[in-house]
């Protein structure tokens, strides 16, 4: 069977589509004539069906047509097929339907992590460090076994039950559980422990509908402990839901204060603005964004910065200002159509220039590596008619993503191609999930609690050489200028992720802070009055 790929053939099947779905909602511009495109498009197919030299798969070719075509509008409007719906809607929507367990695969084998608090899993006794070698009476180890695998075992409707048989370490025959799957939560935030005694850190990974809740969750737990002051790590989070990052910025805004607004040439202006309700109106708060925050975390740290809220710290954010509202299609796909633009309480855009196609919009990370703009503030250039200025007169920049207040460079001195080779051949993982697996019972002896285990653990010489051996085996030699250069990493890595395969991801993360270096300047800026203050004051 051939597939007919013609680029102006997809074209005018998109613009049937989206001219139809438009046309009943009256939003088309009277000079088009959405009948005639739908009678020249019914007279190509006919065409095809009646003088095509294959055969053809009708549904699968109006499908490629929409893909490709949607390509050529923007980088982020995109086709979803009906089967993937519920897994792009997921993350966002904050849980699925399973057992209830944080897995890895190790040595072609299911390895428990940890199984989620509460879950079924959970209350049914089974542990970290468990692995999953039976489900259903079928063996579950083997070649055979990746993460669609066990998706398709494991995750499954509320209610119905699943037979799984664990190794468990020190016991001589399989322990056989009944598991009744049911709704687990989809956590958003990876951490949150306090930085000094009066500074609270909460690592937000997206925005989800569950984020509210678990911030709130986690701003008591700070306040509990003490906490006056907020560190907001938005590093790495890719966005999610507008409103969702509208009630974030409420949490730290006076009332009636503009958050962002959105406009599109066939979306009217909207205006999203705080209200007198939110937890943290009051305190010094840092916001930390890198080039992979975007969305939904530039909303935030943009009217955290416009209003002069807080401190912005890191590096130049991604530029994803591009809203998306969801078509549903006849047969229960769904095209997500970019239909405005997010601007900032200042007017700045947030989305970053595409004017050059997809591929190079996707390229620009490599750019900025490139051209020095992740380790040099000054390689950044900005023109003068992209001037700002922020609710104290401090001058901000437009053209695509936040610029943070202090710039925190990349440090890629830390980054050696041995220390690459480790990451990329799982070396560090494999090695610590065997450590935990191997000397629980002394980990748990040893160190009772986490905070006696970051205290008094270290990474020694005779640990690393184990590790050495084990990087050897997995087929890393030893390369001791790059081991050098990344040592201080290295050892922090190994040590964080014990901290997490023994306890939980707060715990990798606050391991793991010690030698982050965005995140030690947020700690040094918010314990400083003067400086806080200072970089607050305007610059003009």
């Amino acid at each position: 069977m051939k597939k007919y790929n013609n680029t102006i053939f997809s074209f005018t099947i998109i613009l049937t589509i989206i001219a139809f779905f438009f046309s009943t909602n009256n939003v088309f511009s009277q000079n088009e004539d959405p009948n005639k495109t739908m009678k020249k498009m019914a007279t190509a197919m006919q065409i095809i069906r009646f003088a095509y030299v294959d055969s053809i798969d009708e549904p699968d070719l109006i499908e490629n047509a929409i893909i490709e075509t949607l390509k050529e509008l923007d980088p982020h409007s995109a086709y979803i097929s009906k089967e993937d719906i519920d897994k792009a809607n997921e993350p966002l929507v904050g849980n699925f339907e399973g057992i209830g367990v944080s897995f890895q695969l190790f040595k072609d084998t299911i390895l428990v992590i940890a199984p989620v608090p509460g879950g079924p899993s959970d209350k049914l006794g089974i542990l970290s460090g468990d692995k999953i070698v039976k489900i259903n009476g079928e063996d579950a180890t083997g070649s055979k076994i990746d993460n669609n695998y066990v998706f398709e075992r494991l995750r499954g409707k509320k209610g119905t039950v699943v037979d799984v048989s664990i190794y468990r370490k020190g016991k001589k025959e399989l322990i056989d559980y009944s598991i009744t799957r049911d709704k687990i939560p989809i956590n958003s935030i990876d951490a949150t422990f306090m930085a000094d005694p009066e500074t609270g850190y909460i690592k937000l990974n997206r925005f989800s509908r569950t984020s509210m809740d678990e911030f709130h969750e986690s701003l008591s737990e700070l306040r509990t402990q003490g906490m006056k002051n907020l560190i907001l790590d938005l590093r790495g989070n890719t966005g999610g839901y507008l409103d969702i990052a509208v009630k974030l910025s409420d949490e730290f805004l006076n009332s009636d204060k503009l958050i962002v607004f959105t406009k599109g040439l066939k979306s009217p202006l909207q205006e999203f603005k705080s209200t007198a309700e939110g937890e943290f109106k009051d305190g010094k708060l840092i916001v930390m964004i890198n080039e992979g925050s975007a969305s939904a975390s530039e909303i935030v740290s943009g009217a955290v910065q416009d209003w002069d809220r807080g401190i912005i710290v890191g590096r130049r954010s991604f530029g994803k200002g591009l809203v998306q509202r969801p078509f549903r299609l006849p047969d229960g796909s769904v095209i997500r159509l970019t239909t405005a633009r997010y601007y900032t309480p200042t007017g700045r855009c947030i989305q970053k220039p595409y004017d050059d196609g997809t591929e190079s919009y996707l390229a620009d990370l490599r750019k900025r590596l490139e051209n020095g703009e992740l380790i040099h503030e000054d390689s950044i250039h900005f023109p003068d008619s992209l001037k700002y200025y922020t609710s104290k007169n401090r001058l901000v920049y437009g053209g695509g993503g936040i610029m943070p207040d202090i710039f925190i460079p990349w440090d890629s001195t830390r980054i050696s191609d041995y220390y690459s080779d480790l990451i990329r051949k799982g070396v560090l993982n494999s090695f610590t999930l065997t450590y935990v697996d191997n000397n629980r019972k002394k980990i748990e002896k040893e160190y009772p609690t986490f905070d006696s285990f970051n205290e008094n653990f270290s990474i020694d010489e005779k640990l690393m050489d184990k590790f050495f051996k084990h990087a050897e085996k997995e087929g890393v030699d030893l390369d001791e200028e790059g081991y050098k250069s990344s040592e201080t990493f290295i050892k922090h890595q190994l040590k964080a992720l014990i901290a997490r395969n023994f306890w939980d991801m707060d715990a990798y993360f606050e391991v793991i802070t010690e030698v982050d270096d965005g995140y030690l300047k947020a700690v040094e800026i918010i314990n400083n009055d003067e400086l806080f203050e200072e970089l607050q004051i305007s610059d003009n």
